[in-house]
């Protein structure tokens, strides 16, 4: 009834557990950023198909472009059910939520695609108050699904959709927190790129839809783009997780968590300044009467 789109780079380590989890799924597609380790020879172990997307020479997780990757794989993939699950490979599907997926679809209305749960784990810790975005759209009709951003990407959804209240558990720091850092001094780079470029539109956001807009996937894009542009935005992000959505409750795991998400933010507003500067700099120098020189 239900496909599964599992995405991957170089996931031995937490590739084995995540299938595990998908089990009760007879069409497991495992789309794969050419991975170097043993990911590909795990996945055809536990009986999925590979999909292989090339980026020539790019290091970065989905070639720097998450959502042009994910369409590619929705537009692509030869699903076998109509209803797909999206995950990745530090994730697990619980068998709560396995019931839960298949009585959706079973009883589907008009809905096109389903929000569902989220639970990170950190330090041994379920992170149940200072975690920012506890729903995710994972279930849904590949036709109606496109994705946006180049990195943590916004699933825009054509029709209805509707909740499931079960949880998927996630482990983001599965790998380390070296590694952890590293992938998001890389998305942070990608998203000052993204800041910058948007600067530089006309009608990138409206106040109002952040506000208004009926449609929650539209709306959280423009309070996004909204809060990109607030002051003192790492600290804004320390408060929100930390006092405001209670991550003091989380103990030690949500007070470190806070503080790494106010860093990460922290090098997004650093990195906007360094773009801003340099096309500062590169405009004074096309202005200087010795510039063509």
């Amino acid at each position: 009834m239900i496909s599964i789109l599992l995405l991957t780079k170089n996931e031995q380590q937490d590739l084995p557990g995540c299938l595990e989890s998908l089990s009760w799924s007879d069409d497991i597609h495992v789309y794969d950023s050419m991975s170097t380790d043993d990911t590909l020879a795990i996945a055809r172990q536990f009986g999925a198909t590979v999909t292989q997307r090339s980026y020539g020479e790019s290091k970065l997780a989905f070639g720097g472009d998450e959502a042009a990757h994910r369409n590619w794989g929705l537009q692509n993939i030869s699903f076998k059910y109509p209803w797909v699950f999206v995950i990745d490979a530090d994730e697990r599907m619980t068998p709560d939520l396995v019931h839960a997926v298949e009585a959706a679809v079973a009883l589907q209305g008009e809905q096109v695609a389903f929000r569902v749960q989220r639970r990170d784990f950190f330090m041994g810790t379920w992170l149940k108050h200072v975690t920012p975005s506890p729903f995710n759209i994972r279930l849904f009709k590949p036709a109606n699904i496109h994705y946006e951003r180049l990195t943590n990407p916004n699933t825009l959804v054509d029709g209805p959709i509707g909740d499931i209240p079960s949880h998927f558990n996630h482990f983001p720091f599965s790998k380390g927190l070296a590694h952890w850092l590293d992938k998001h001094n890389s998305y942070s780079t990608f998203e000052a790129g993204q800041i910058f470029a948007n600067r530089g539109r006309v009608g990138t956001f409206s106040f109002a839809k952040a506000i208004f807009s009926k449609n929650l996937n539209e709306r959280r894009f423009h309070q996004k783009e909204i809060y990109y542009r607030l002051p003192l935005r790492p600290t804004a992000m320390f408060l929100l997780l930390y006092i405001l959505k209670r991550g003091f409750l989380d103990g030690r795991a949500g007070l470190t968590y806070a503080l790494l998400r106010s860093i990460y933010e922290y090098f997004i507003v650093l990195k906007v300044r360094e773009l801003e500067a340099a096309t500062i700099a590169k405009q004074d120098g096309a202005l200087r009467p010795d510039a063509a020189r």
